[in-house]
């Protein structure tokens, strides 16, 4: 419990009441959140007007180095402001739709941290959460095995190699190294004897099989995130998965104009199993 604001749990995360993004600076605070991040996994600010890219920046500098790898596109606030829409003139498009994930699993540390703020919001464009360490708890015995078994290669050209399953390097937790739409192959017990890399159609069978566990055997895990206006999200990305839902492409004609904005923070831990 704070005594500087209010929390209020909610499926998954937690709603802080009585800060103001706008101008909060004050140390004591900003230690308890970073805290409260990582004891919630995520937390959602409302009713927080609309937050300037260099604002936005300077939040995500509470938590550390920020890394952007992104597309950059003209209208982004700040270069290390991603800025991605349902409208290609206003950011970039289809963006989270390749499948469930954390981001920046092509880096050597996947990012720490990923920070939102929905600048326009649509009439429907939610974004989907899973908490990682809840659904790795629920895998039956002979697919956490062989889960554990498993690393992943992103597509990425110079992709270093990551555990699947893994401890959360603060809380250490076991949580999920995974990208559903950016993993080039899976490696079957890395450096041991029996090291060998998957077949093409025994990858597409393992990503069916981790996506079959989330949004079928496993769903009722999944939060919904309906975005209003004013709302800014801290996220510890190696916690909880996520991806966009299929309305955010939606277009602009039928939905309105979808703006979100997004800072990740540079990972600084090794993923150790």
């Amino acid at each position: 419990m704070s005594k500087y604001y209010k929390i209020i749990p909610k499926k998954l995360g937690a709603e802080v009441v009585g800060i103001d993004l706008q101008t909060e600076n004050r140390p004591e605070v900003i230690e308890e959140i970073k805290k409260d991040v990582t004891n919630h996994r995520l937390l959602f600010f409302t009713n927080q007007g609309v937050i300037s890219g260099q604002r936005h920046v300077e939040i995500s500098k509470w938590f550390g180095e920020l890394e952007s790898t992104f597309t950059k596109h003209h209208k982004s606030p700040h270069p290390d402001v991603f800025r991605v829409s349902n409208d290609e003139s206003e950011g970039c498009t289809g963006i989270g739709r390749t499948g469930w994930h954390i981001d920046g699993t092509f880096q050597v540390a996947p990012y720490a941290y990923s920070l939102y703020h929905m600048a326009s919001v649509p009439k429907t464009g939610a974004t989907a959460f899973i908490p990682l360490t809840d659904l790795i708890e629920r895998l039956d015995s002979e697919t956490y095995s062989r889960w554990n078994r498993l690393w992943m290669l992103s597509d990425r050209r110079t992709s270093p190699i990551h555990p699947l399953i893994y401890k959360h390097p603060i809380t250490k937790k076991p949580v999920l190294c995974f990208h559903l739409g950016m993993t080039e192959q899976f490696l079957w017990d890395y450096k041991s004897p029996n090291e060998r890399m998957t077949e093409p159609s025994e990858t597409r069978a393992l990503l069916e099989e981790i996506y079959e566990q989330i949004a079928k055997k496993n769903s009722d895990l999944i939060y919904r995130h309906e975005w209003q206006p004013g709302e800014f999200i801290m996220s510890d990305n190696l916690a909880v998965g996520h991806e966009a839902v299929p309305e955010t492409q939606l277009s602009r004609e039928d939905v309105g104009l979808r703006v979100l904005h997004r800072t990740t923070i540079k990972g600084v831990h090794k993923l150790i199993k």
